[in-house]
């Protein structure tokens, strides 16, 4: 029976499943899922790790597809590079990531946690199946647990340990992939593990972090650390859908009870839910779903494929637990696209917008022409006034650029390379020099001019430019 009492039906909400009530940890043993739900969730996880282990090693345009290298600040997303000079893409690609996840929220809740997370989808189709698959199901697990540490439960730790660490390491090198690009990864795996200790003792160290995640604090992660959780909270209202229990379908007038053969619950009152617990036994964070939407809860679906078993199994509708809103639950309400909705998809539209037009507008070479710090500038034969230059062109692209060259575009006047005039600035790196820009003083217009130089590449330009050109007073 349901507890009676707005405080008592609150209390869920003062502890949570992997807590005792001494304060220790409760290990959760979920049972092993099954249902069409989860046949979803396997080829969307499984399609979603193909992507995660083969991205860093795709390349389109000779760019990997995905890189994150922080120490460099290169970063590679779909194929395009983005270099430290590109950081207002790189953020702008990320705020609309945000926005695309709080839209989908508002809208379906957690269920980027349930489908699309890493850390659910390695914790729920990878580590959880090799666990099963060893310890077997959760009644199995339990007895193993308790059991004393005789030679049969050692031969499965070592064996399931074993297989953790293994798969914790790949995580790490795919991931150190993502970080310092495919090729150089398998450059170290090809000049063997001693030659790169500075590499092998991070690597190590992460493995031991994805070990530590998977095989012990698991759920924890979802519920105590992810800041996700507590985001949702903000977001949800009771237009949102999200997996939830029929309340009013599965409690009646007269509240849940267990099934009895041949007994009218209808004319007793009593609703389509017999408190059988599978709900809860199936999820992997340890929640009663039929309390509510509870932050813990990473809409898994497990518990809707459990309880449609249970409902075909006493000849019940399926749907008892559901993708669901509150509205509809208690009003019968439809699905509909709120205000609020319409306001994160009008910002992610011009987000959108915003990030393409400049992905549009972005060159694939970088050019900065400054005056070296402290020269001033020389005075020449006939009049003409030197100034003397750094420059920086960094190349986004995969190929060389060559023939590269200065033109004046806004003076007549002329550059003069410290090294050769004509030069190349090698894929994916930058070149820097020295350079001279030499104007006849009538040409000028004050004592600060503003240049426009452009680069070309043969006689094809490339980009431009703008710095600025000191003078005497006296040409104003």
């Amino acid at each position: 029976m349901r507890l009676k009492g707005k405080a008592m039906e609150e209390n869920f909400r003062d502890s949570i499943a992997t807590v005792t009530a001494e304060g220790k940890r409760a290990w959760i043993y979920p049972k092993k899922p099954s249902g069409r739900y989860f046949e979803y969730r396997k080829y969307v996880s499984y399609g979603l790790l193909l992507f995660l282990f083969l991205a860093p090693f795709l390349k389109i345009n000779g760019n990997q597809f995905l890189m994150f290298n922080v120490l460099e600040r290169r970063f590679n997303i779909f194929g395009f590079p983005f270099w430290p000079q590109d950081f207002h893409l790189f953020v702008i690609s990320m705020i609309v990531g945000v926005i695309f996840i709080a839209l989908f929220t508002v809208a379906f809740g957690r269920i980027f946690c349930g489908w699309m997370c890493p850390q659910t989808i390695f914790m729920e189709m990878v580590f959880r199946r090799i666990e099963y698959w060893i310890d077997g199901d959760r009644g199995a697990q339990m007895r193993l647990d308790r059991a004393p540490w005789n030679a049969k439960k050692i031969r499965k730790r070592l064996l399931k340990w074993s297989i953790f660490f293994l798969i914790s390491f790949l995580i790490a090198n795919v991931f150190l992939a993502y970080l310092i690009s495919s090729d150089q990864l398998l450059q170290y795996v090809v000049d063997g593990p001693l030659a790169h200790l500075g590499t092998l003792v991070p690597l190590l160290i992460f493995t031991a972090v994805f070990y530590f995640v998977f095989a012990w604090f698991r759920e924890q992660v979802c519920i105590i650390a992810c800041p996700y959780g507590r985001l949702q909270g903000v977001l949800l209202d009771d237009k949102s859908v999200v997996v939830a229990y029929d309340h009013k379908r599965g409690e009646g007038t007269s509240g849940r009870k267990k099934f009895r053969k041949n007994e009218d619950r209808e004319a007793l009152g009593h609703g389509d839910c017999i408190d059988c617990f599978q709900c809860v036994h199936v999820c992997p964070t340890g929640i009663d779903i039929r309390n509510g939407t509870q932050l813990e809860c990473v809409n898994c679906t497990a518990c809707i494929d459990e309880c449609d078993h249970i409902m075909e199994s006493i000849n019940r509708p399926k749907g008892l637990i559901r993708y669901a809103s509150e509205s509809e639950i208690t009003n019968k309400e439809r699905f509909r696209f709120t205000a609020r909705m319409k306001g994160y998809t009008g910002v992610l539209a011009i987000l959108i917008g915003v990030l393409v037009g400049m992905l549009f507008l972005r060159n694939d070479l970088e050019a900065n022409i400054l005056r070296l710090p402290g020269q001033l500038y020389e005075r020449k034969a006939n009049n003409i006034i030197s100034n003397v230059y750094t420059y920086k062109l960094v190349n986004k692209t995969s190929k060389d650029i060559d023939g590269v060259s200065f033109k004046l575009l806004s003076h007549n006047g002329t550059i003069t390379m410290v090294s050769n005039q004509s030069f190349q600035v090698p894929a994916e790196d930058l070149a820097e020099g020295t350079l001279f820009i030499e104007i006849n003083g009538a040409a000028l217009t004050g004592d600060k001019d503003e240049l426009k130089i452009g680069v070309y590449s043969g006689e094809e330009l490339i980009e431009t430019t703008i710095t600025q050109f000191l003078a005497p007073r006296s040409y104003n």
